[in-house]
């Protein structure tokens, strides 16, 4: 891949993700296939003033090991400078970016009750620094790196070539640089304003096998592409991004719900499920893959089983254009509306005080998005008993 894209990529993560101040730190979380990019990605971080760089570093199949053949007691145990290295920083104002790739089916033979534990424990340890993450205290970017595996899911070959160039393309990012995706953002700020404009009070989707009532907060936001931290420092969260997303009442789901493309949760892959709520709540769900896994997530905690997301994506993005599944969440929510079980954003609502049960909002360990939109899907805004037709066959029309 040539050079120049792949510098232009990093100053987009660097410089639009997590807006990289002079002398602030640093922390990228990577995989041992991504090193190549990282150290492109290291070098332009020191080069733009980074005061210094921590790489966390991860590898699937030395984690498949562990899930597989460790005691439990090992698979649920977290070492305190696991969480205090990271934590350190981010409480010295450092930034995170975190560079996934996507490993498919490769835990698909570890038990899903191992996977369930370990991923609870951890999600337990790291849950103050997941709670600064999702108030903004410190800025943070998700990007994608190709790595063979993940190639070789998509299209049938491990040249991660291919798939670089579908990463750029996603992202927007070309031989000039990024401003395609400056000119995106401005367009999802639009949207963002008109919701917010008009507060209403529900959605309501239908669709093939999907008839569904979403409340909305009284005082919810709805937000898109660049947010603010705390000090009122602008990020971009995900590159890409095609969302205008807010946090649904808790209690307020009703209906149906069926998933548009496969979910791919803890290296398994969950597919074709429907969910069935009652007062904001799975009370029903099936899956034809997957649906072990769906239940270890749905019973991760209480708020589990509850939905603590709503995202409105267009069908024209880039990614829902190339018409393939990419078996990796930043892209393929990205690709069509969405909910996400688990924990809401508070910066969602206005004036969180720290209490989501006064504002209604949902907490919990997790946070996973789901795919539910594509050609077929109408979603209407509800105020005062009035509908308006926000998206007609999985397009905008606002």
């Amino acid at each position: 891949m040539d050079r120049k894209l792949l510098t232009n990529y990093a100053h987009a993560i660097l410089k639009v993700g997590v807006n990289l101040q002079q002398g602030q730190k640093l922390i990228v979380n990577a995989s041992v296939d991504h090193k190549d990019f990282v150290r492109i990605f290291v070098e332009q971080a020191y080069d733009m003033g980074a005061k210094e760089v921590l790489v966390v570093w991860n590898d699937t199949y030395i984690a498949r090991q562990k899930l597989l053949k460790a005691p439990e007691e090992v698979i649920t145990h977290i070492y305190n400078w696991e969480i205090e290295m990271p934590k350190s920083f981010l409480e010295d104002g450092a930034a995170t970016v975190s560079l996934v790739g996507s490993y498919a089916d490769l835990l698909a033979d570890v038990p899903s009750n191992r996977i369930g534990a370990a991923t609870k424990a951890r999600q337990i340890a790291f849950k103050d620094i997941m709670e600064r993450t999702m108030m903004n205290k410190n800025r943070w970017c998700v990007a994608g790196v190709p790595n063979p595996e993940w190639a070789e899911k998509v299209y049938g070959t491990n040249d991660t070539e291919q798939l670089w160039n579908d990463i750029l393309f996603m992202a927007r990012i070309d031989e000039s640089g990024y401003g395609k995706l400056l000119t995106h953002l401005e367009n999802l700020k639009r949207r963002k304003n008109y919701l917010n404009d008009m507060k209403f009070d529900a959605l309501r989707y239908e669709g093939p096998n999907t008839d569904l009532k979403v409340e909305l907060p009284e005082k919810h936001l709805w937000l898109s592409g660049v947010e603010d931290d705390t000090n009122g420092v602008p990020f971009l969260p995900n590159i890409p991004t095609e969302e205008v997303f807010t946090a649904p009442y808790k209690y307020g789901v009703k209906g149906k719900v069926s998933s548009s493309m496969p979910l791919v949760y803890q290296g398994n892959i969950i597919d074709e499920f429907w969910l069935e709520f009652k007062d904001g709540k799975v009370v029903d769900f099936d899956a034809k893959k997957g649906k072990e896994i769906l239940k270890e997530l749905i019973n991760t905690d209480d708020g589990a089983a509850y939905l603590g997301e709503v995202a409105l994506v267009d069908i024209t993005s880039p990614i829902y254009q190339l018409k393939r599944v990419f078996y990796n969440t930043l892209y393929d929510e990205n690709a069509a509306s969405h909910f996400a079980f688990g924990r809401a954003y508070p910066t969602c609502v206005e004036d969180f005080e720290g209490d989501p049960e006064k504002v209604g909002i949902n907490m919990s360990l997790t946070h996973v998005d789901f795919m539910v939109g594509n050609d077929k899907m109408n979603v209407f805004g509800i105020k005062e008993g009035k509908e308006y037709l926000l998206m007609e066959n999985g397009i905008w029309k606002i």
